[in-house]
């Protein structure tokens, strides 16, 4: 098993009722609240997380002109559907 590098310590402030399930679910699962945290903080990034860096992405490409012309596109999308027809 490859061994993962850690971060220093961080505080973190949590509602009372989110660290009780958080709790609930280490005891469970029989693990540590850190390995149920770290494990909600992936998915929330493979997710949400994700989808505002690429709206982030978005933004930043269109501030540079980084666009295509919407007929292109959907010229390019009929095409493609005609050659998968095909």
């Amino acid at each position: 098993m490859t061994k993962v590098t850690l971060s220093d310590p961080i505080a973190l402030r949590l509602p009372v009722d989110v660290l009780a399930d958080i709790e609930k679910i280490a005891a469970t699962a029989d693990r540590t609240r850190s390995w149920v945290m770290v494990r909600a903080l992936r998915y929330y990034l493979l997710n949400e997380g994700a989808e505002i860096l690429e709206i982030a992405e978005g933004l930043e490409d269109a501030k540079h002109g980084r666009l295509h012309d919407l007929e292109d596109v959907l010229t390019e999308l009929e095409r493609l559907a005609r050659d998968d027809a095909a």
